[in-house]
This record gives C-alpha cells, structure tokens and sequence, in this order.
C-alpha cells in the first residue's frame, strides 16, 4: 500500500454565495403587517348590514390599503446602508 503524501492545503478565500435572498426580517414584518390589515378589512367586510359604515366604507378602504400599498412596499423594502446614505 502506498502512502498518501500530505499536500499543503492552500488558504481558501471566503466564498460568497452564489445567491442570497433578498428579502430581510424587516420585509416579513411588513408583510405581516399588510397580512394584518387585509384580515381586518375581511372581519369588517362582514361586518353588519350590507350599507353599514363597516361593509361599505372602511373595509375595501383596508383591503387596497393592505393588497395594494402594504404588500408591494413588503416586497421593494430594501434597508439603506451607510455607503448609500453618504452617496446621495
């Protein structure tokens, strides 16, 4: 049998993965909150008679607000960093 001879392992520089997600803690926690406001909008939709301030006013006012302003800012979020803040 022979013997393995013992190479020198050459330093390995830190990788950087190939992919990271883009998407933080800080996105999940507005998500959850457009989350939030569309099961608010949902609870007051059903709510009362069908021409009670809840059904018609307040609840598709929840429900935009959540599916449309909430959920998008959720995803475009990206938290500025000090490199970009002295850049502008």
């Amino acid at each position: 049998m022979k013997k393995k001879q013992s190479k020198k392992a050459k330093p390995q520089k830190p990788r950087k993965p190939r992919f990271s997600f883009p998407l933080t803690a800080e996105n999940y926690q507005i998500f959850g909150i457009g989350i939030l406001v569309i099961i608010l909008g949902y609870i007051s939709l059903s709510q009362g008679p069908a021409d009670s301030f809840w059904s018609l006013t307040l609840a598709p006012i929840l429900l935009v607000i959540g599916y449309c302003v909430i959920i998008p800012i959720s995803i475009f979020y990206k938290k500025r960093t000090s490199e970009q803040k002295s850049g502008d």
